[in-house]
């Protein structure tokens, strides 16, 4: 398929959540029920896949809205259709990979519990590897989503997405509502985040699992050490 005429790209930076738009006749019924519905799932599917592709190959600067939808067999208007523009498509890329990460992690964590698994050191384990396994497995959009590119505000949603992490990390682990106690899921959060880098970059698929292995030993051995306690015990004076 030829390149078609890259329209005019509208302003970066537009609200979240437009991968969730659907195709609606005027009328505001579906029109051909399921297979309307079906149709629009396929399109947004196509454009997610190429945006996948693309974005990994040129970066996000570098790709223009021809590539995404020469890449997709879709068309401009599709595109703006459904996402907004390019800026919005990457979003809905980066928020797919969050959410199937995060899954993962939380059914590790369920799969434990059912197991009879308590201990909240082995919980936060479990999550934690199934997260760097996922990075691994979708090693072309950890890098991308590490490079530092993006649309202007991606970078202030990292830092609001990792602020939460860090929150239910928290909270998995039962720590008490205090700077020191926040200060460690942080830490632990931290090293999660940096070991999901170094696996993505890993040579081969033996490396990554060493870098696993040694991203969970370092947990736990932090998650032995317990919070850090101030000389004379004070421990409620940085709460």
């Amino acid at each position: 398929m030829s390149k078609q005429p890259a329209a005019p790209e509208r302003p970066d930076g537009a609200a979240e959540g437009a991968a969730g738009r659907a195709e609606r006749p005027a009328s505001g019924r579906a029109a051909g029920g399921a297979w309307q519905w079906g149709r629009t799932a396929q399109t947004q599917r196509a454009l997610l896949d190429a945006a996948r592709a693309v974005f990994a190959e040129q970066g996000f600067d570098k790709t223009s809205i021809a590539d995404l939808v020469e890449r997709a067999g879709s068309s401009v208007g599709s595109l703006y259709h459904h996402f907004g523009g390019k800026s919005e498509l990457f979003l809905a890329l980066w928020q797919e990979h969050q959410q199937v990460q995060e899954e993962a992690a939380s059914q590790a964590v369920a799969q434990a519990r059912r197991a009879g698994v308590t201990d909240t050191t082995e919980l936060f384990c479990a999550g934690a590897r199934a997260f760097l396994e996922g990075s691994w497995q979708r090693r072309d959009l950890a890098l991308l989503f590490f490079s530092g590119g993006g649309p202007p505000g991606f970078e202030v949603l990292k830092r609001r997405r990792g602020s939460e992490w860090v929150a239910q990390n928290d909270a998995l682990l039962g720590l008490p509502d205090t700077a020191l106690a926040r200060l460690h899921a942080s830490v632990l959060t931290s090293l999660i985040g940096e070991g999901a880098r170094e696996v993505a970059t890993a040579r081969n698929r033996r490396q990554a699992g060493l870098i696993i292995d040694a991203v969970i030993e370092y947990a736990r051995r932090l998650l032995a050490g317990g919070l850090y306690r101030p000389p004379g015990g004070d421990a409620g004076a940085a709460g």
